[in-house]
Protein backbone atom coordinates (compact mmCIF):
# COMPACT_ATOMS: atom_id res chain seq x y z
CA UNK A 1 0.00 0.00 0.00
CA UNK A 2 0.87 3.60 -0.54
CA UNK A 3 2.44 5.27 2.24
CA UNK A 4 -0.15 8.25 2.05
CA UNK A 5 -2.49 5.84 1.72
CA UNK A 6 -1.50 4.17 4.47
CA UNK A 7 -1.68 7.54 6.81
CA UNK A 8 -4.98 8.27 5.57
CA UNK A 9 -6.63 4.99 5.95
CA UNK A 10 -4.97 4.99 10.01
CA UNK A 11 -6.70 8.33 10.69
CA UNK A 12 -9.89 7.09 9.60
CA UNK A 13 -9.38 3.84 11.43
CA UNK A 14 -8.97 1.61 8.90
CA UNK A 15 -6.83 -1.57 9.95
CA UNK A 16 -4.04 -1.94 7.59
CA UNK A 17 -1.96 -3.76 9.51
CA UNK A 18 -0.78 -7.37 7.57
CA UNK A 19 -3.84 -7.04 5.56
CA UNK A 20 -3.60 -7.77 1.86
CA UNK A 21 -3.04 -4.03 0.34
CA UNK A 22 -6.27 -4.11 -2.02
CA UNK A 23 -8.46 -5.51 0.70
CA UNK A 24 -7.17 -2.39 2.97
CA UNK A 25 -7.39 0.38 0.58
CA UNK A 26 -11.21 -1.24 0.20
CA UNK A 27 -12.42 -0.76 3.48
CA UNK A 28 -11.20 2.60 3.59
CA UNK A 29 -12.50 3.61 0.21
CA UNK A 30 -16.33 1.85 1.33
CA UNK A 31 -16.00 3.97 4.76
CA UNK A 32 -15.01 6.77 3.03
CA UNK A 33 -18.27 6.82 0.64
CA UNK A 34 -20.24 6.04 3.73
CA UNK A 35 -21.88 9.81 4.63
CA UNK A 36 -25.25 10.14 6.78
CA UNK A 37 -27.35 13.14 7.56
CA UNK A 38 -28.95 12.82 10.74
CA UNK A 39 -32.39 14.61 10.91
CA UNK A 40 -32.64 16.49 14.25
CA UNK A 41 -35.60 17.79 15.60
CA UNK A 42 -36.18 21.13 17.83
CA UNK A 43 -39.03 23.48 19.23
CA UNK A 44 -39.54 26.87 19.64
CA UNK A 45 -35.37 27.18 19.25
CA UNK A 46 -34.57 24.25 21.54
CA UNK A 47 -32.88 21.07 20.32
CA UNK A 48 -34.57 17.91 20.76
CA UNK A 49 -32.20 15.84 22.91
CA UNK A 50 -33.88 12.68 22.33
CA UNK A 51 -33.33 13.29 18.71
CA UNK A 52 -29.72 13.19 19.27
CA UNK A 53 -29.89 9.51 18.78
CA UNK A 54 -30.11 9.82 15.15
CA UNK A 55 -25.72 10.66 15.88
CA UNK A 56 -25.42 7.23 17.97
CA UNK A 57 -26.94 5.39 15.01
CA UNK A 58 -25.16 7.19 11.99
CA UNK A 59 -21.38 6.83 13.72
CA UNK A 60 -22.65 3.07 14.12
CA UNK A 61 -22.67 3.56 9.87
CA UNK A 62 -19.27 4.83 10.20
CA UNK A 63 -18.36 7.38 7.03
CA UNK A 64 -18.87 10.98 7.50
CA UNK A 65 -21.94 12.15 10.04
CA UNK A 66 -23.12 15.32 9.30
CA UNK A 67 -26.67 16.95 11.04
CA UNK A 68 -29.64 18.56 9.73
CA UNK A 69 -32.01 20.89 11.55
CA UNK A 70 -34.44 23.36 10.06
CA UNK A 71 -37.17 25.94 11.46
CA UNK A 72 -37.01 29.77 12.76
CA UNK A 73 -34.09 31.05 14.94
CA UNK A 74 -32.27 27.86 15.09
CA UNK A 75 -28.98 29.05 15.56
CA UNK A 76 -28.72 28.11 19.05
CA UNK A 77 -29.77 24.49 18.49
CA UNK A 78 -27.39 24.22 15.84
CA UNK A 79 -24.24 25.31 17.95
CA UNK A 80 -25.46 22.93 20.45
CA UNK A 81 -25.09 19.87 17.97
CA UNK A 82 -22.55 20.81 16.62
CA UNK A 83 -20.65 20.30 20.16
CA UNK A 84 -21.54 16.44 19.50
CA UNK A 85 -17.89 14.35 18.81
CA UNK A 86 -17.76 12.53 15.81
CA UNK A 87 -19.93 14.64 13.99
CA UNK A 88 -18.30 17.07 10.77
CA UNK A 89 -20.85 19.53 9.95
CA UNK A 90 -24.28 20.72 10.98
CA UNK A 91 -26.35 21.58 7.71
CA UNK A 92 -28.75 24.80 9.27
CA UNK A 93 -31.91 26.13 7.23
CA UNK A 94 -33.28 29.09 9.79
CA UNK A 95 -36.90 29.79 8.23
CA UNK A 96 -39.89 30.18 9.75
CA UNK A 97 -41.67 28.47 7.59
CA UNK A 98 -40.40 25.10 8.70
CA UNK A 99 -40.61 25.88 12.18
CA UNK A 100 -43.77 23.44 13.09
CA UNK A 101 -42.51 20.56 10.68
CA UNK A 102 -45.07 20.16 8.40
CA UNK A 103 -44.42 16.94 5.99
CA UNK A 104 -45.79 18.46 2.69
CA UNK A 105 -43.24 21.89 3.15
CA UNK A 106 -40.19 19.81 5.77
CA UNK A 107 -39.74 17.20 3.01
CA UNK A 108 -38.67 18.60 -0.53
CA UNK A 109 -36.46 21.04 1.79
CA UNK A 110 -34.72 17.68 3.23
CA UNK A 111 -34.97 16.35 0.08
CA UNK A 112 -32.93 19.26 -1.60
CA UNK A 113 -29.88 19.12 1.03
CA UNK A 114 -29.89 15.37 0.36
CA UNK A 115 -29.18 15.54 -2.83
CA UNK A 116 -26.39 18.33 -2.78
CA UNK A 117 -24.69 16.54 -0.16
CA UNK A 118 -24.93 13.17 -1.99
CA UNK A 119 -25.13 10.94 1.48
CA UNK A 120 -25.86 7.45 1.06
CA UNK A 121 -27.99 7.29 4.66
CA UNK A 122 -30.16 9.91 5.85
CA UNK A 123 -31.55 8.91 9.94
CA UNK A 124 -34.17 10.39 11.52
CA UNK A 125 -36.26 9.31 14.98
CA UNK A 126 -39.29 7.20 15.05
CA UNK A 127 -41.60 9.74 16.19
CA UNK A 128 -44.44 12.19 15.13
CA UNK A 129 -42.24 14.13 13.39
CA UNK A 130 -40.23 11.77 11.74
CA UNK A 131 -43.13 9.18 10.66
CA UNK A 132 -44.80 12.29 8.94
CA UNK A 133 -41.42 13.64 7.12
CA UNK A 134 -39.33 10.68 6.42
CA UNK A 135 -41.59 8.35 4.05
CA UNK A 136 -42.50 11.52 1.83
CA UNK A 137 -38.83 11.95 1.61
CA UNK A 138 -38.56 8.23 0.65
CA UNK A 139 -41.21 8.67 -1.94
CA UNK A 140 -39.62 12.04 -3.58
CA UNK A 141 -36.33 10.11 -3.77
CA UNK A 142 -37.92 6.82 -4.99
CA UNK A 143 -36.47 4.95 -1.85
CA UNK A 144 -38.43 2.15 0.23
CA UNK A 145 -37.96 3.20 4.36
CA UNK A 146 -36.19 1.23 6.66
CA UNK A 147 -38.45 2.00 9.78
CA UNK A 148 -38.20 1.48 13.66
CA UNK A 149 -34.94 -0.32 13.56
CA UNK A 150 -33.55 -1.44 16.71
CA UNK A 151 -29.93 -2.49 14.79
CA UNK A 152 -27.58 -2.12 12.53
CA UNK A 153 -25.68 -5.11 11.04
CA UNK A 154 -23.94 -3.46 8.54
CA UNK A 155 -24.59 -0.42 5.62
CA UNK A 156 -27.27 -2.23 3.95
CA UNK A 157 -28.34 -4.48 6.88
CA UNK A 158 -30.85 -3.55 9.72
CA UNK A 159 -33.15 -5.29 12.07
CA UNK A 160 -36.57 -3.95 13.38
CA UNK A 161 -39.27 -5.46 15.21
CA UNK A 162 -42.42 -6.89 13.64
CA UNK A 163 -45.77 -8.08 14.57
CA UNK A 164 -45.57 -5.82 17.54
CA UNK A 165 -42.50 -6.96 18.55
CA UNK A 166 -43.32 -10.61 18.61
CA UNK A 167 -41.22 -11.37 15.81
CA UNK A 168 -37.56 -9.60 14.48
CA UNK A 169 -37.19 -9.10 11.13
CA UNK A 170 -33.51 -8.59 9.08
CA UNK A 171 -33.97 -6.80 6.50
CA UNK A 172 -31.55 -5.83 3.51
CA UNK A 173 -31.82 -2.71 1.36
CA UNK A 174 -29.92 -2.03 -2.00
CA UNK A 175 -31.38 1.49 -2.05
CA UNK A 176 -28.33 4.04 -3.43
CA UNK A 177 -30.20 6.23 -0.47
CA UNK A 178 -31.15 4.45 2.41
CA UNK A 179 -34.35 6.13 4.48
CA UNK A 180 -34.32 5.10 8.34
CA UNK A 181 -36.05 5.64 11.69
CA UNK A 182 -34.73 4.19 14.67
CA UNK A 183 -36.64 3.27 17.61
CA UNK A 184 -35.03 5.85 20.21
CA UNK A 185 -35.21 3.65 22.83
CA UNK A 186 -32.49 1.30 20.97
CA UNK A 187 -30.40 4.25 20.35
CA UNK A 188 -29.54 6.46 23.62
CA UNK A 189 -28.81 10.15 22.87
CA UNK A 190 -25.68 11.23 21.64
CA UNK A 191 -24.34 14.09 24.23
CA UNK A 192 -23.01 17.48 23.71
CA UNK A 193 -19.84 17.86 24.47
CA UNK A 194 -16.53 19.13 23.17
CA UNK A 195 -17.49 18.39 19.40
CA UNK A 196 -16.26 21.09 17.17
CA UNK A 197 -18.29 20.56 13.72
CA UNK A 198 -18.71 23.40 11.65
CA UNK A 199 -22.40 24.99 11.03
CA UNK A 200 -23.40 25.61 7.32
CA UNK A 201 -26.36 27.63 5.54
CA UNK A 202 -28.24 24.53 3.98
CA UNK A 203 -30.08 25.07 0.78
CA UNK A 204 -33.42 26.85 1.05
CA UNK A 205 -35.45 26.14 -1.61
CA UNK A 206 -38.08 28.82 -0.26
CA UNK A 207 -40.90 27.58 -2.25
CA UNK A 208 -44.50 28.47 -1.85
CA UNK A 209 -45.66 26.89 1.20
CA UNK A 210 -48.66 23.93 0.29
CA UNK A 211 -50.04 23.66 3.90
CA UNK A 212 -50.39 26.10 6.61
CA UNK A 213 -50.02 25.59 10.45
CA UNK A 214 -53.10 26.88 12.58
CA UNK A 215 -52.68 25.78 15.70
CA UNK A 216 -52.00 23.80 18.57
CA UNK A 217 -53.64 22.65 22.04
CA UNK A 218 -51.33 21.06 23.77
CA UNK A 219 -51.59 19.28 27.48
CA UNK A 220 -48.74 21.07 29.35
CA UNK A 221 -47.58 19.31 33.02
CA UNK A 222 -44.49 19.59 35.16
CA UNK A 223 -43.73 15.95 35.32
CA UNK A 224 -41.14 14.07 33.49
CA UNK A 225 -41.43 14.21 29.38
CA UNK A 226 -43.18 10.33 29.22
CA UNK A 227 -40.69 9.32 26.06
CA UNK A 228 -37.72 9.98 27.97
CA UNK A 229 -38.65 9.59 31.61
CA UNK A 230 -36.53 7.55 33.87
CA UNK A 231 -39.99 6.12 36.22
CA UNK A 232 -43.32 5.81 34.35
CA UNK A 233 -46.72 5.17 36.12
CA UNK A 234 -49.70 4.05 33.56
CA UNK A 235 -53.10 3.24 33.95
CA UNK A 236 -55.55 0.96 32.07
CA UNK A 237 -59.13 1.13 31.58
CA UNK A 238 -59.80 -0.73 35.34
CA UNK A 239 -59.75 2.61 36.56
CA UNK A 240 -63.07 2.83 35.50
CA UNK A 241 -63.12 6.60 34.87
CA UNK A 242 -61.10 10.48 34.44
CA UNK A 243 -62.06 11.26 37.72
CA UNK A 244 -60.41 8.29 39.41
CA UNK A 245 -57.64 7.86 36.83
CA UNK A 246 -56.56 11.52 38.06
CA UNK A 247 -57.55 10.63 41.87
CA UNK A 248 -55.30 7.52 41.72
CA UNK A 249 -52.54 8.04 39.23
CA UNK A 250 -51.83 11.58 39.65
CA UNK A 251 -50.33 11.21 43.54
CA UNK A 252 -48.61 8.12 42.24
CA UNK A 253 -46.33 9.76 39.66
CA UNK A 254 -45.46 12.36 41.82
CA UNK A 255 -44.44 10.50 44.95
CA UNK A 256 -42.28 8.77 42.59
CA UNK A 257 -40.86 11.41 40.56
CA UNK A 258 -42.54 9.72 37.82
CA UNK A 259 -44.37 10.64 34.21
CA UNK A 260 -48.06 9.27 33.60
CA UNK A 261 -48.78 7.53 30.96
CA UNK A 262 -52.10 5.13 29.81
CA UNK A 263 -53.46 2.42 28.10
CA UNK A 264 -55.06 2.88 25.05
CA UNK A 265 -58.16 1.69 26.27
CA UNK A 266 -57.76 4.56 28.63
CA UNK A 267 -57.45 6.65 25.90
CA UNK A 268 -59.91 5.91 23.87
CA UNK A 269 -62.13 5.74 27.25
CA UNK A 270 -61.23 9.49 27.64
CA UNK A 271 -59.38 8.80 30.75
CA UNK A 272 -56.34 10.61 29.63
CA UNK A 273 -54.47 12.37 26.85
CA UNK A 274 -53.48 10.41 23.65
CA UNK A 275 -50.41 11.88 24.31
CA UNK A 276 -50.02 9.47 27.08
CA UNK A 277 -51.12 6.86 25.07
CA UNK A 278 -48.16 4.04 25.64
CA UNK A 279 -48.35 0.89 22.94
CA UNK A 280 -47.58 0.02 19.12
CA UNK A 281 -49.65 3.55 18.08
CA UNK A 282 -48.59 5.42 20.92
CA UNK A 283 -44.83 5.96 22.23
CA UNK A 284 -42.67 3.62 23.09
CA UNK A 285 -40.52 3.45 26.21
CA UNK A 286 -37.52 2.01 28.52
CA UNK A 287 -37.66 3.55 31.41
CA UNK A 288 -35.42 1.92 34.44
CA UNK A 289 -39.41 1.66 36.11
CA UNK A 290 -42.24 0.90 34.68
CA UNK A 291 -45.79 0.45 36.62
CA UNK A 292 -49.09 -0.96 34.91
CA UNK A 293 -51.89 -0.47 36.93
CA UNK A 294 -55.06 -1.97 36.12
CA UNK A 295 -53.45 -2.83 32.18
CA UNK A 296 -54.29 -6.56 31.51
CA UNK A 297 -50.86 -6.63 28.90
CA UNK A 298 -52.33 -6.81 25.67
CA UNK A 299 -49.63 -7.46 23.25
CA UNK A 300 -50.22 -3.85 21.52
CA UNK A 301 -49.58 -2.51 25.11
CA UNK A 302 -46.47 -5.31 25.29
CA UNK A 303 -44.75 -3.29 22.46
CA UNK A 304 -44.30 -0.36 23.79
CA UNK A 305 -43.23 -1.02 27.09
CA UNK A 306 -41.51 -4.80 27.57
CA UNK A 307 -38.28 -3.17 26.72
CA UNK A 308 -38.38 -1.24 30.72
CA UNK A 309 -35.81 -2.12 32.97
CA UNK A 310 -38.02 -3.29 35.62
CA UNK A 311 -41.99 -3.92 35.22
CA UNK A 312 -44.76 -3.74 38.19
CA UNK A 313 -48.16 -4.37 38.28
CA UNK A 314 -51.44 -3.95 40.27
CA UNK A 315 -54.04 -5.91 39.04
CA UNK A 316 -56.68 -7.64 40.41
CA UNK A 317 -57.04 -11.19 37.68
CA UNK A 318 -54.08 -13.20 39.01
CA UNK A 319 -53.85 -14.47 35.53
CA UNK A 320 -53.76 -10.81 34.09
CA UNK A 321 -51.09 -11.58 30.97
CA UNK A 322 -49.16 -8.66 32.03
CA UNK A 323 -47.81 -10.36 34.91
CA UNK A 324 -46.14 -13.33 32.95
CA UNK A 325 -43.88 -10.29 31.80
CA UNK A 326 -43.54 -8.34 34.63
CA UNK A 327 -40.82 -8.60 37.06
CA UNK A 328 -43.04 -7.75 40.38
CA UNK A 329 -46.57 -8.15 40.75
CA UNK A 330 -49.58 -7.38 42.93
CA UNK A 331 -53.00 -8.75 43.02
CA UNK A 332 -55.53 -6.77 44.55
CA UNK A 333 -57.56 -4.35 44.34
CA UNK A 334 -56.17 -1.10 42.51
CA UNK A 335 -58.79 0.90 44.29
CA UNK A 336 -57.22 -0.26 48.10
CA UNK A 337 -53.28 -1.18 47.07
CA UNK A 338 -52.64 2.22 44.86
CA UNK A 339 -53.27 4.74 47.73
CA UNK A 340 -51.55 2.38 50.38
CA UNK A 341 -48.64 2.29 47.76
CA UNK A 342 -48.92 6.17 47.42
CA UNK A 343 -48.63 6.81 51.03
CA UNK A 344 -45.75 4.06 51.30
CA UNK A 345 -43.39 6.14 48.64
CA UNK A 346 -44.32 9.59 50.22
CA UNK A 347 -43.31 7.92 53.96
CA UNK A 348 -39.83 6.31 52.83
Amino acid sequence: MFPAVRRAAARHGANVIGAAPGLAFRAFARSRLLSTLAVLEQRDGKLSAGSLGAFTAAKKLGGTVHGFIAGGNVSAAAQEAAKVEGVEKIISVDNEAYEKGLPENYAPLLVENIKKGGYTHVIGGHTAFGKNVMPRVAALLDSQQISDITSIENESTFVRPIYAGNAIATVESSDAIKIITIRGTAFAADTPASGSATVEAGVDPKAEPISEWVSEDLAKSDRPDLATASRVVSGGRALKSKEDFDKLMLPLADALGAAVGASRAAVDSGYADNSLQVGQTGKVVAPELYMAVGISGAIQHLAGMKDSKVIAAINKDADAPIFQVADVGLVGDLFEKVPELTEKVKSA
